[in-house]
This record gives structure tokens, C-alpha cells and sequence, in this order.
């Protein structure tokens, strides 16, 4: 592996199954009375967050001390960043600190390829979700939910759904799930798709009733209103009516096809509460298997690059 994880598009295919048969492993550890193991003990692992979030932050610190690692939670608000500091300046803040690894989440895209690039941190960047590019362990924990259920990612049929201009999350699922084998669409109104989609690696369609036919995974991406500054589409009930996943919907899915969401959730929006709720969807299996996925990145990025299997016996 690489030192730094920023892009799913780094990963190659024996990376990112590394990666899973991993956190596979140390998923094991949520069945112990003890659930931390001592692999990163001396370690320091700082949570740098410019943009809200509770997922992704929780979820990585919580992987941080499960391997035993210290942990720096650093949010924008209440620290000198709302003085006008530059990232420059806080990045070698951290390095004075020590910090190991830096887990970034930056409204600007491309900010954790240049603090990895730029020599003010000697440790492991992690992006962990820059604007509207990349979000690569959302990518590399959907996919881990996925071949839990389906046995395995190769000519799988994926659908991704919703809001695709602003989402980070849909471009690193895109190039990940590529990568493992499978057939991604993404299904949008024109306005959420963005220019040049015609060169991803995938399909895309502006017909959800049509892509859903023989879909072993129906992804469904939040409608992100706080990043849209003019009218994607005529209204929330329109886009509802032909972009959102119902139970007449759900109900035209093959009996094993399970239906997923990077969260928060729009209920009623995106998804109604019935599918939400059903047995087909594996939204909160994503969050807990998230933990064990970000233990695997952190553990191969400063523990080792070999399986993690000792480690857990």
C-alpha cells in the first residue's frame, strides 16, 4: 500500500481486497469483552475536521483506539481556523505534536493531496471526504457490506442513485467498485450528473425504474441542499416521485438485493421510512462494518502490510 490513502482510485484491486480480507479479520474483535487490541500503542492519530460530520469522525476515532492508538479530535470551530489560520500553519501545528496519521475531512477539494504532498506532515494522510471529490473509506466500507452479502463484487450490478453532482461518495464507489469487478450505474436527473461522467468507469441513466431490473445493490445518495445554489430539479416532490426508493420500488428488486445509503438520510426525500427501515436495507450494518474498515486502513498504514490475523489471535 501506499503511505497515504486519498483517492479510491489509488487503490489497486490487490490493495483494496488487502484492505477488506482485513477488516474481515478484525471485525472479529466485536465479538471479544475486550475490544481493542495493542497494534498501534505509541501511535497518535489526529481527527482534523473542517466540515461537520458524526459518522465518519466517531467512527475513525473509535478505530483509532480499538487499535490502541492516541487519539487528537481537532474540529474548525473553537480552534484558531476560525481565527484565519491557513491549513499550513495547522498542519505543522500537528507535525510539532507528532501526529502519526491525520484523518482530513475539508470542504476544499484536493486538501488532503496537498497536505500529503506538500511536506508539512512526515505521517499518513487519510481522506476522509474533500468537497465534492472523494470519500475512499465510505467507498472501501460500502464495498465490505456488499461482499458480505453477495459473497463477492465481480459482475455484481450496482446502482447508484440520487444526487451524484455533489457527492464524493458516489465518484469513490465509482472507481472502487470498478476496480473489484462490478457494474456500476449511476441514475440521476441530467442536472446531478456531472460534466464529463461519460468517462468514469461506469454507466449512467436518467431512468430508475429501468436500471432497477436485476440490481444486486441499490445504492441511495443523500440530495445534499446545503451544496446546491440554484434549482437541480422543479421540486423535492417531483424528485421524489421519480428518483425515490419506495416499497412499490423495492419490491420489483431481486429477493437478495440489499439496499444501502452513506447517511445522513432524507427521509421521505431519497428514501421513505418503510424501505429505510426494512429488511432489505443495511444502513446501519454500513456504520458498524465502517469502524471495522477504518481499523484495517490505519492498521496497514502504520502497523504493517501484512494480514492482520496475528494481531487479532
Amino acid at each position: 500500500m501506499t503511505p497515504h490513502l486519498l483517492s479510491a482510485a489509488d487503490l489497486s484491486l490487490d490493495d483494496a481486497t488487502l484492505i477488506l480480507d482485513t477488516a474481515d479479520e478484525l471485525a472479529r474483535l466485536s465479538d471479544r469483552p475486550v475490544k481493542k487490541l495493542p497494534t498501534l500503542r505509541g501511535r497518535t492519530v489526529v481527527n482534523l475536521f473542517f466540515e461537520d460530520s458524526t459518522r465518519t469522525r466517531i467512527s475513525f476515532e473509535a478505530a483509532a483506539k480499538r487499535l490502541s492508538a492516541d487519539v487528537i479530535n481537532f474540529s474548525a470551530k473553537g480552534s484558531s481556523v476560525s481565527k484565519g489560520e491557513s491549513l499550513k500553519d495547522t498542519a505543522l501545528t500537528l507535525e510539532a505534536m507528532g501526529a502519526d496519521a491525520v484523518v482530513i475531512r475539508h470542504g476544499a477539494s484536493g486538501a488532503p493531496h496537498t497536505l500529503a504532498h506538500s511536506g508539512w506532515i512526515g505521517g499518513s494522510i487519510v481522506n476522509a471526504g474533500d468537497g465534492t471529490h472523494e470519500h475512499a473509506t465510505q467507498a472501501l466500507l460500502d464495498a465490505f457490506t456488499m461482499r458480505k452479502h453477495l459473497t463477492t463484487l465481480a459482475g455484481r450490478k450496482v446502482v447508484v442513485v440520487g444526487d451524484v453532482l455533489h457527492s464524493r461518495v458516489a465518484r469513490s464507489n465509482v472507481l472502487l467498485l470498478s476496480t473489484l469487478g462490478a457494474d456500476v450505474t449511476l441514475v440521476a436527473p441530467p442536472t446531478l450528473l456531472p460534466v464529463g461522467v461519460g468517462s468514469w468507469p461506469c454507466n449512467f441513466s436518467y431512468d430508475l425504474d429501468a436500471s432497477l431490473p436485476g440490481a444486486d445493490a441499490v445504492m441511495m445518495l443523500r440530495v445534499q441542499q446545503e451544496r446546491m445554489n440554484a434549482a437541480f430539479f422543479p421540486s423535492v416532490r417531483e424528485y421524489s416521485r421519480r428518483y425515490g426508493l419506495d416499497g412499490d420500488r423495492m419490491a420489483r428488486l431481486p429477493d437478495h438485493a440489499i439496499v444501502m445509503h452513506p447517511g445522513p438520510m432524507n427521509r421521505g426525500l431519497e428514501i421513505t421510512a418503510e424501505v429505510a427501515d426494512s429488511d432489505r436495507a443495511v444502513i446501519v450494518e454500513q456504520v458498524t462494518n465502517g469502524v471495522s474498515v477504518r481499523m484495517a486502513v490505519l492498521y496497514l498504514l502504520l502497523g504493517g502490510s501484512d494480514s492482520a490475523l496475528g494481531a487479532v489471535e
